[in-house]
């Protein structure tokens, strides 16, 4: 009896061990899958004027973020300028060209070669993505891109769609900004690097010509370009930490040609025919 009794604790005990054993290791998988993994960060180190970190948001727009993060850990930010700056609105800056005019190319993101331009889809509202819902906020991070509307109020998808390697950083909050540009994170450290780029001299602002008055020229008779830094400041790297996660490759878009569009447009035909 006592014999019986003994296996039978035995068992009770080894049962208990077992409901133990699975209960630690559903409970160590529980973690894992519900453990929040940190967001990608962004470390903007700029030539003369410090450090800027800007926490990323790829739950909000993940396309955006992965061209961002492929972009800045591939080394295209490295160099490059912010060329665009209105205190109490926004610095704009990652234009290979320098001047606003310039957009990045697939060997840019993909390293092979291949020298076509690319855009990527727009991740706001007025692009009829609902998920983005971050505000234009000061230091808040967005990707800059084109109005075409000026040419044909037709082309709104195409200017949705045109975003490629600028972006901007806000300095003050713009509500009139929201939906219409798409958000992907905000500055965490570093908006006094920002507020000192907002603030540098600039050829003349854009804020301060008058209706019908003609832009200010150059020594050899050329425009300047409002806006525009006298001594752009200088980017020294880019680079993000994303903690162990690989966010893939970012989908990319034919951007839109507005040569192709006037020979359509006027003679029924384009370049690429």
């Amino acid at each position: 009896m006592k014999k019986e009794q003994g296996i039978k604790i035995i068992m009770i005990i080894a049962i208990i061990l077992v409901i133990a054993g699975i209960a630690f290791v559903g409970y160590g998988i529980f973690q894992k899958l519900t453990k929040k993994l940190p967001n990608p960060v962004a470390t903007i180190e700029v030539q003369d004027y410090g450090t800027i970190k800007v926490e990323l948001y790829p739950d909000q727009a993940p396309n955006t973020v992965t061209n961002f993060i492929t972009l800045a850990n591939r080394g295209f930010y490295n160099g490059l300028t912010f060329h665009r700056t209105i205190p109490g609105f926004m610095i704009q800056g990652g234009d290979k060209n320098g001047d606003g005019t310039g957009t990045p190319t697939l060997d840019d993101i993909f390293g092979n070669g291949n020298t076509s331009q690319y855009a990527i889809k727009g991740e706001m509202l007025a692009n009829n993505y609902k998920k983005n819902k971050i505000k234009m906020e000061a230091g808040v991070i967005a990707m800059a891109r084109s109005d075409y509307t000026s040419i044909s109020s037709t082309l709104a998808d195409e200017s949705y769609n045109s975003a490629g390697s600028q972006f901007f950083i806000m300095h003050e909050d713009n509500t009139s900004l929201n939906g219409l540009y798409t958000g992907f994170g905000k500055v965490i450290e570093g908006m006094d690097v920002v507020n000192a780029i907002a603030n540098v001299e600039v050829t003349y602002r854009s804020s301060e010509l008058a209706e019908g008055e003609e832009a200010p020229k150059d020594e050899n008779g050329n425009e300047l370009t409002a806006d525009m830094p006298i001594n752009k400041p200088v980017i020294s790297s880019v680079r993000v930490e994303t903690y162990g996660v690989n966010y893939g490759e970012p989908e990319t878009v034919e951007p839109f040609s507005y040569y192709n569009y006037i020979m359509e447009h006027y003679y029924g035909s384009s370049i690429s025919e």
